[in-house]
């Protein structure tokens, strides 16, 4: 599949967001967190590269996640109408979700969302998230809850959804899966990651059959500081540069 370079057609600054967001696409897929084609990340171009414009960078409809290149990522403005023209479909229905948060959080660069086996369980779960491990208080410390509407591709649940998420950074979908907000893409990959492992413990601790120990709150309520600490202040980006260079050793046309 040729897919011609935009490289030498964006901005630097835009160039460098499309690779850090089609490694985010290979690496949710090498982490096995995938659903075929369907799910998102959107990235937001800064006013440096769009101006006044809203613009946001969407995978190409129809891809796998570990075919996805820079190139090949689509720019859509906040209706999800192309900007630079691609042979490649979006998928305006999937922007819905993505289009509320981005709009409701200036400060959302970046919106991962995911349908994993056990973020779709513990999303199905009354009680939730459950303060059971390390992993969860990092989520616990920043987390929100949207009922379930069927699938997401009316503008009319944008309100109530936006009302739902708040200032949070890690939003369960109730029935339908796990959605994080980043500062940048390497704030959303680790939060998601964190939000997938908080999961997946969840459900093997309660696949135990035991009795199961609780954090005490007061722990939660001091788990910013120590995330800040155990990343020297750098969050999602203390960790990026060792998964690009896990990416690299495996394959590098993600950034072509």
């Amino acid at each position: 599949m040729h897919i011609a370079s935009l490289k030498e057609v964006v901005s630097a600054e835009e160039w460098q967001l499309r690779c850090d967001l089609a490694a985010c696409y290979r690496l949710v897929a090498l982490y096995g967190w995938s659903d075929l084609v369907f799910t998102h990340i959107s990235a937001k171009l800064p006013p440096s590269v769009s101006g006044d414009a809203h613009h946001f960078l969407i995978n190409p409809y129809g891809l796998m996640f570990d075919e996805i290149t820079a190139s090949s990522l689509v720019k859509v403005d906040e209706a999800c109408n192309k900007v630079i023209a691609s042979d490649f479909p979006v998928n305006p229905a999937g922007f819905v979700i993505h289009s509320a948060v981005h709009e409701a959080r200036p400060d959302a660069t970046c919106v991962l969302h995911t349908h994993t086996r056990a973020g779709v369980a513990v999303s199905a779960q009354a009680a939730g998230v459950l303060p059971i491990s390390q992993q969860s208080t990092f989520v616990l410390s920043s987390l929100a809850y949207h009922a379930y509407e069927g699938v997401a591709f009316k503008d009319d649940e944008k309100p109530r959804l936006q009302a739902d998420l708040g200032r949070a950074n890690f939003l369960v979908l109730r029935n339908h899966g796990l959605l994080v907000v980043g500062k940048s893409i390497a704030a959303a990959f680790l939060s998601m990651y964190t939000f997938e492992s908080t999961c997946r413990i969840q459900i093997d601790a309660q696949a135990g059959g035991g009795t199961l120990t609780h954090v005490d709150p007061a722990i939660v309520s001091g788990v910013a500081e120590a995330m800040r600490v155990q990343t020297g202040g750098l969050g999602g980006g203390f960790v990026w540069p060792s998964l690009i260079r896990k990416l690299d050793r495996l394959d590098t046309s993600y950034a072509t």
